[in-house]
Parts: C-alpha cells; sequence; structure tokens
C-alpha cells in the first residue's frame, strides 16, 4: 500500500491511493489536482523529499467540489453584565479522490 504526504493548499494531509480526502475549498472549476509529495511510503521503503520527493506526483479527481462541515458554535459570554453572544460557523471543504500515486 503506497502513502503520501501531500501539500494542497497550505496544509498537509496523509494520502492512500483510492481515499476521500477533505481539503480546503479549491478554486471553482478544479477538476483535476496534481501536485508534488512531500514523503512516499511504500511498504518497507521510505523516501523523504527536500522539499519534494524527486519524479513523484500525486494525481487526485475532484469529486465535490464543495461540501459544508459540521456547524461549529462560538459563544461570547461575560459574567455578571448580562451580555451574551453566539455565533455559528460551517467551514466549506472540497473533496478529492486519491488517484494514484506515481
Amino acid at each position: 500500500m503506497k502513502q503520501a504526504v501531500i501539500l494542497v493548499g497550505g496544509k498537509q494531509y496523509v494520502a492512500t491511493e483510492g481515499e476521500t480526502l477533505r481539503v480546503d475549498l479549491l478554486p471553482e472549476g478544479t477538476k483535476e489536482l496534481e501536485t508534488d509529495a512531500l514523503l512516499v511510503i511504500d511498504g518497507d521503503k521510505t523516501a523523504v523529499g527536500t522539499p519534494t520527493v524527486k519524479g513523484v506526483k500525486v494525481k487526485a479527481k475532484v469529486v465535490e467540489p464543495e461540501v459544508k462541515g459540521d456547524k461549529v458554535r462560538v459563544i461570547r459570554y461575560h459574567s455578571k453584565k448580562r451580555v451574551h453572544k453566539e455565533n455559528g460557523h460551517r467551514q466549506r471543504y472540497s473533496e478529492i479522490k486519491i488517484e494514484k500515486i506515481a
């Protein structure tokens, strides 16, 4: 089983072939994604890049261009002042499927 650490949108993800990942929202109209690998694990062999592993590309296909995450409630409260404020936030993600680590 091949695994790779990839960099998408400034964040690092561990990717396995055939796996679906939720990454930060990609620009509109993105259908495919090709990125370099920072680290590759293939069975007992491990290759660490400086900063990327030469000759290794990770290809992914965008499954869902926009998915909303769970709602996070943020509460600001001041005791003894009868002041409170509640906000909600739902992060937007893109779902990608890792097709090939080559």
